[in-house]
């Protein structure tokens, strides 16, 4: 079967899956939301994260991976587990790397988690890596060709593929637009703003000024509530 149809297919799935695991999360479980609030996590404006569709994308190319080197079954399952959650997390770390110097912006933030190299990987977050590499192995993947060939059966579900990529081609062309105000921003003052903080900040601000709240359009606020906001985030960097 196609490898790119496949590929494309695992992204669409993964960054609308991973969006939603990364809703319930910090609604439910984050300590960093302590109110319980329902908070929008992607750095993009729809629900999706494309991070999460690259992992999913290498999991499914890393599960035809040969361990078969390995005698004991048990332990080939646990070294491609291993060798997942590594390379899922040196893609996050590159992720991660490549905002924090190229746009000012630290997307998520695990300084305050033991083991953590600039705040942007740990040992707790990669272990959930590895469980989630088991979770997909076991669970997901035995489905995989079955779902593909279900979608390639039916080409009314590859023109909803075709329009996610579409708003999603547009979305990623209205944040990075965005960003470039924000490292502008950051660049003139010389720190890192931290994404997660810039959004609690517009959202304080729009409760201020009683503006509507958008769940999905976390950054929906006038000019002059943006400015301050990053304004705002500048002087806690400060003090």
């Amino acid at each position: 079967m196609n490898l790119f149809l496949v590929l494309t297919f695992l992204f669409f799935s993964g960054s609308l899956i991973g969006w939603g695991i990364e809703v319930l999360w910090r609604r439910f479980f984050s300590k960093a939301n302590p109110e319980r609030k329902w908070i929008n996590p992607g750095f993009l404006t729809g629900p999706y994260l494309p991070l999460y569709g690259l992992s999913l994308c290498v999991l499914f190319v890393l599960a035809h991976f040969d361990v078969s080197f390995i005698p004991q079954a048990w332990l080939q399952k646990v070294v491609l587990f291993i060798i997942m959650s590594f390379c899922i997390t040196v893609m996050e770390y590159i992720a991660g790397l490549i905002f924090i110097k190229g746009m000012k912006i630290k997307l998520w933030d695990y300084s305050n988690c033991w083991g953590n190299i600039k705040g942007i990987i740990c040992p707790q977050y990669s272990f959930y890596w590895v469980i989630l590499s088991a979770v997909y192995y076991f669970l997901i993947h035995p489905k995989i060709l079955e779902w593909l060939y279900w979608f390639t059966n039916h080409l009314t579900f590859c023109l909803v593929i075709g329009f996610f990529y579409g708003v999603f081609t547009m979305d990623a062309c209205y944040t990075f637009n965005l960003s470039a105000k924000i490292r502008t921003f950051a660049k003139e003052q010389k720190i890192e703003v931290r994404y997660e903080n810039l959004k609690a900040q517009i959202q304080k601000k729009n409760e201020e000024f009683k503006e509507k709240r958008h769940f999905l359009f976390s950054f929906h606020t006038g000019k002059r509530n943006f400015a301050d906001s990053i304004r705002e985030i500048i002087r806690e960097k400060k003090h």
